[in-house]
């Protein structure tokens, strides 16, 4: 059986640059980059050329850019590292109900260590309302973190509206960017963004590696404590292969335009063909590989695995929350009763995918349907 991906929002498929790039550096390059010897400073070299093509992709300098471990770090440093910095007991955030968990839970501990925390909620088709956010702004408000796309549903939200607002405030602000680099151009200049977070997984890097932009003049408190690494924002000696692995992949994207076509095709074969489906998001601007769609009474697991055993590979949701019973947070933050959150399925397509494959996960997901329906006492009642 060929096996078709759809799931490059969970994970994107390494570059063939990217993994050269690593087991190079890996190999052959392997001093530690602090080193002061000809070895440590050619690990170094690989290091900053890394630095210089992902501070490029963004629009920075290179010395605004931070390598972590990945995004979920890159957005706690973000997170925590601003409201630490300026003393969490009585300070206020404001984020969105939509956010990854990676600013949830960072938000959560916050509020734990003593802040306070407004979550906004986005509007049916899952944006949000920039007014909402200005609406909640307090004099002791410090920081605004709103995501740039979502995973779920891919609806860009209108970043550089909010931090135009939180800037004329006197507040910082973050977007998680993880899933916008790498789909559409990205420059955090204009944007207007004091810190922005990315993957390297998403954008054809490896696993373990990732970035956030900080502002020059913007401080953030550490999350480790050791070396005075990365100009002292993350300490621990720096994954030289793996951000050379990103800096490979982020010096070699392709326009998503005909990435978007797959996916309209996709979204038009199956509302055409399969009664009883509604696209979450519709309406809104979105990335362009992203569809999430809503199957009447049918499981979204249930259909997973159909499709899984039919050859294709998709998601219910964030791949960060697998194995969690309880529905997508942001569908329901987007009004869906948990029914219709519970009967949502991701489709994240790649510039890998190809006509031939969109038709025949849309003959599959036909078929699935149809097979599931007629198992389910819940649709053949309704």
């Amino acid at each position: 059986m060929n096996r078709c991906y759809f799931d490059h929002n969970a994970t994107a498929p390494p570059h063939p640059a990217a993994l050269a790039a690593f087991a190079e550096v890996s190999q052959e390059v392997f001093g530690n980059p602090s080193s002061v010897h000809r070895e440590g400073q050619a690990a170094r070299q690989r290091l900053e050329s890394a630095r210089g093509w992902v501070s490029d992709l963004l629009g920075c300098g290179k010395k605004d850019l931070a390598f972590t471990s990945g995004g979920t770090e890159a957005a706690n440093l973000a997170v925590l590292g601003v409201v630490r910095a300026a003393g969490t007991i009585g300070t206020h955030v404001i984020t969105s109900a939509i956010e990854h968990p990676a600013v949830l839970n960072a938000c959560a501990q916050l509020e734990r260590e003593g802040a306070a925390v407004t979550y906004v909620r986005p509007d049916s088709r899952g944006r949000i309302d920039p007014e909402e956010v200005s609406n909640a702004l307090r004099s002791e408000t410090v920081l605004v973190s709103v995501m740039h796309a979502n995973n779920e549903t891919g609806v860009l939200q209108p970043v550089a509206e909010i931090a135009r607002l939180a800037r004329e405030a006197g507040v910082l602000m973050h977007s998680d960017g993880v899933q916008a680099v790498g789909k559409i151009p990205v420059n955090v200049r204009d944007l207007g963004v004091d810190l922005y977070s990315i993957s390297g997984h998403k954008f054809g890097g490896l696993k373990g590696t990732g970035a956030l932009y900080v502002r020059d003049g913007v401080h953030v408190q550490p999350l480790l404590f050791g070396g005075r690494h990365e100009r002292n924002r993350r300490a621990g000696t720096e994954n030289a292969a793996g951000a050379y692995a990103m800096g490979m992949a982020a010096g070699r994207l392709v326009d998503y335009t005909p990435v978007a076509r797959l996916r309209d095709r996709l979204e038009a074969a199956v509302l055409e063909r399969v009664p009883g489906v509604s696209v979450n998001g519709a309406g809104a601007e979105r990335i362009p590989n992203t569809v999430n769609m809503c199957f009447d009474g049918i499981e979204g697991e249930s259909m997973v695995i159909a499709l899984d055993l039919r050859g294709f590979a998709v998601s219910s949701g964030s791949a960060c929350s697998s194995g969690a019973v309880e529905p997508s947070h942001v569908l329901l933050a987007m009004g869906l009763p948990r029914d219709r959150a519970k009967s949502s399925l991701r489709f994240s397509l790649g510039p890998s995918n190809t006509e031939d494959e969109v038709d025949r996960l849309a003959d599959a997901i036909a078929a699935s349907c149809d097979h599931l329906r007629k198992l389910s006492p819940v649709y053949a009642c309704s």
